[in-house]
C-alpha cells in the first residue's frame, strides 16, 4: 500500500514551487534575527531569504530553535487520524535535537494509533543535502515503493550523500555550536577559504583550506568530480547563502565537466543560513560513501 505521507523540515531549504511539486508537508522553523522571533517556511512569509542575509551582513545576530515535540504531534495527527501513515524524514541529529524530538513524537502517537506506521528517519543531512534525500524518497514512492521500502532506502543511502560547501565566514558556524573555535581561526585567515563536508555522524567537518573564493568553488566540483557515480544521471542539488553568481558558477561547472542535465537550485534559508552565513555555496550528490 502506497497510503502514506511524507513530511519534512525546513532545512531542506526547498522553495514553495519545488515543495509544490514534490507534495511534500514541510514544518517550519523558528528563529530570531536582532530581537524579532519569525518562522522559516518555504513560501518565505515571513523574512525573505534576501533581507534576512541584508539584515546579518549589517551586523544583526540570528538564533535557531528545535522543532518542539508538541510541533511534531500536531503536524503528524491529522494524517494519521485520516488514516494514513507518516514517513518524516528530519535535520540531521548530528546538528540539533529536533530529530530526537520527532522520535519521541512518534512513540507518543504510535500508542495512540496503534494501527498505523509512524517512522522518523535521521537524514544526517542539512539544507538541500537533506533536501535531496527528500527528493529521492519521492520519486521512491512515486514508483511504488512501500513506506518501509522508502525507510530502509533511506538509511541505506543517507552516508551516500556528500555536502561539499565553502563559507566566507566560519564564524557563524562557530556561534552555532557546529565547528569548534580553533576551526573557526580558519576564517580569520588572508583569503582562507574553508572547504567544509559532514561525517557519518551528521557532523560538519573542516577538511581543506583554499585561497581564494573561485578555488574554493572549483574545489567543490573537484570534490565532486572524485567520490560522485554517474554525475550525468542523477540530480544534483546547489543552495546558496544569497550567493546566486557563487551558485551560477558552480551550477555551470558542474554542466560542463560532466553533462549534468538534472541540476536544481536554491537560497538557503535562515534557519541554515543562520549558521552558515552569507555566502555559503554547496553542492550536493549521490556517490560513494562519504569520506574526506
Amino acid at each position: 500500500m502506497n497510503n502514506y505521507r511524507i513530511i519534512t523540515d525546513a532545512n531542506t531549504d526547498f522553495t514553495q514551487e519545488q515543495v509544490d511539486r514534490l507534495d511534500l508537508t514541510v514544518i517550519p522553523m523558528s528563529f530570531t534575527i536582532g530581537d524579532t522571533p519569525l518562522m522559516d517556511y518555504p513560501d518565505e512569509r515571513e523574512l525573505s531569504s534576501q533581507e534576512f542575509y541584508r539584515r546579518v551582513s549589517a551586523g544583526e545576530t540570528s538564533t535557531t530553535n528545535q522543532i518542539s515535540i508538541v510541533t511534531f504531534m500536531e503536524t503528524f495527527e491529522p494524517f494519521l487520524a485520516a488514516g494514513q501513515d507518516v514517513l518524516y524524514l528530519g535535520f540531521s541529529s548530528g546538528l540539533s535535537g529536533t530529530y530526537n524530538n520527532s522520535v519521541i513524537a512518534a512513540k507518543e502517537l504510535s500508542s495512540k494509533y496503534p494501527q498505523r506506521k509512524i517512522y522518523a528517519v535521521d537524514t544526517l543531512a542539512a539544507s538541500m543535502g537533506e533536501g535531496l534525500l527528500v527528493y529521492h524518497a519521492v520519486i521512491k514512492k512515486r514508483e511504488g515503493a512501500s513506506i518501509e521500502e522508502v525507510k530502509e532506502w533511506m538509511e541505506q543511502n543517507r552516508n551516500r550523500l556528500h555536502h561539499w560547501f565553502t563559507v566566507d565566514d566560519l564564524n557563524h558556524l562557530k556561534r552555532g555550536g557546529r565547528i569548534s573555535g580553533a576551526s573557526a581561526l580558519v576564517g580569520t585567515m588572508l583569503g582562507i577559504k574553508p572547504i567544509l563536508h559532514f561525517d557519518d555522524e551528521g557532523h560538519i567537518i573542516l577538511v581543506e583550506k583554499i585561497r581564494g573564493r573561485k578555488q574554493s568553488l572549483d574545489t567543490l566540483v573537484r570534490h565532486m568530480q572524485k567520490t560522485s557515480i554517474d554525475p550525468d544521471k542523477q540530480m544534483i542539488f546547489i543552495s546558496h547563502g544569497n550567493s546566486p553568481e557563487g551558485c551560477a558558477y558552480v551550477e555551470e561547472k558542474v554542466k560542463q565537466q560532466f553533462g549534468t542535465t538534472q541540476i536544481e537550485t536554491a537560497p538557503i534559508g535562515p534557519v541554515i543560513g543562520a549558521h552558515s552565513g552569507p555566502g555559503t555555496v554547496a553542492l550536493f550528490y549521490l556517490g560513494q560513501d562519504r569520506e574526506a
